[in-house]
């Protein structure tokens, strides 16, 4: 048996969104941009999937722009508010805990005499608004802190930090990459000018992602060249991809709240299940974090070591770790959040999806706990320490 629980980083394409596209890759394959009967067909699909969108947000059809993924829109929305209201200044207010997709942009813009002001986060990932007011100046033209945390899980509040920052007249960008279809994400009620997301993490296919830009709000283009979304973004549309992405996100709403209570108390199966193993810590925010996510730390063991003993038994997941030329280092998440070394060492990162099944997760609960028992075995270290305890 083969389990996956890496949903966080990209989910199976749904068959019934596969089916939905199929017919743009060969009878209506034409050019969204042409005015034939080719093009106009290509046309109307991306129109109705981006008012299936802009539904979903509560926003205008207009207001969401395609993009290839969330990390073109991440790094748009970033670098695109920061040159178009230069005039104004020249400050970004940056969660220290976003994905690389939004502080690589920043560090770059930092790199060009920009200033960046990185958000501290608390023990479970989260942003307290209180430094965010702290942190507005006169010249900060953009806030940018995600929905939730896609390590962690931590859902962030980013209404409260809209509402702060808009008293200053300042942008707010939201990555809602994790949230966006699986929990309610409505414009307006978060208060955010720019939200980000991608198709992927919907049981939609890769490589499409979007941007909203509230209406009135000022962005220079990355991409120049043709007149597409409106002369916001250049480049030929993935219709295919769009209509996929407009079926995901059908489907996914059709479902949300069912499949939020299920995979909930599959989560919390599952946490209660490996905080029974000795040395275990739940990572991110009790309550307040995504549905299907259980970040955990093992004492004792590296997260490599348990990764690979995990696929060995059959078990896909992920840690909130990186090696990076061959040495681990602790991710940037778990740094912020001031874990002490050895439980960020040793970080697993299991998340849910749409044909995880009870059994699946009692499965994967039994191979953890095998899995830890036997790195440690191995440990002299944590042999020394766990004799010392019981001596």
């Amino acid at each position: 048996m083969r389990i996956y629980l890496d949903y966080a980083a990209t989910t199976p394409t749904d068959p019934r969104v596969v089916e939905a596209m199929r017919p743009y890759f060969t009878d209506r394959f034409g050019n969204a941009s042409s005015v034939h009967t080719f093009g106009q067909e290509a046309r109307a699909a991306v129109d109705r999937a981006r008012r299936t969108l802009a539904e979903a947000l509560g926003c205008e059809p207009s207001e969401v722009v395609f993009t290839s993924g969330a990390t073109e829109a991440d790094n748009w929305a970033v670098v695109g508010v920061a040159f178009a209201h230069e005039s104004r200044g020249r400050h970004l207010v940056v969660s220290s805990v976003e994905h690389r997709a939004v502080l690589e942009p920043a560090r770059w813009l930092a790199e060009r005499g920009w200033e960046v002001t990185f958000l501290p986060v608390d023990r479970y990932g989260r942003v307290d608004p209180d430094d965010v007011r702290r942190a507005l100046r006169d010249d900060t033209v953009l806030v940018s802190v995600m929905h939730a945390n896609n390590e962690v899980g931590t859902v962030q509040p980013v209404a409260e930090v809209a509402r702060i920052a808009r008293e200053m007249g300042v942008l707010v960008h939201t990555d809602a990459t994790q949230t966006f279809g699986a929990l309610p994400v409505r414009v307006d009620e978060l208060g955010v000018d720019l939200l980000s997301a991608s198709a992927h993490k919907r049981y939609g296919p890769k490589g499409v992602g979007f941007l909203y830009v509230r209406r009135g709000t000022r962005i220079e283009p990355l991409l120049r060249g043709g007149a597409h979304e409106r002369g916001r973004r250049a480049g030929t549309e993935n219709v295919p991809g769009i209509v996929g992405f407009g079926k995901a996100v059908e489907l996914a709403l059709a479902a949300r709240e069912a499949e939020q209570a299920r995979l909930s108390g599959l989560r919390d199966r599952l946490v209660r299940g490996l905080l029974a193993v000795e040395g275990a810590f739940l990572n991110g925010h009790p309550t307040e974090r995504l549905p299907n996510n259980a970040h955990l730390s093992f004492e004792g063991v590296e997260s490599e070591s348990l990764l690979l003993a995990l696929d060995l038994r059959g078990l896909a997941a992920s840690s909130g770790s990186a090696c990076t030329a061959g040495s681990l280092e602790p991710s940037h998440v778990l740094r912020a959040m001031g874990l002490p070394p050895e439980r960020a060492a040793g970080a697993l990162r299991l998340t849910l999806g749409r044909w995880t099944t009870e059994a699946e997760v009692d499965a994967a609960v039994e191979w953890v706990r095998e899995a830890v028992a036997e790195l440690r075995r191995a440990s002299p270290t944590w042999r020394r320490a766990h004799s010392a305890t019981h001596s």
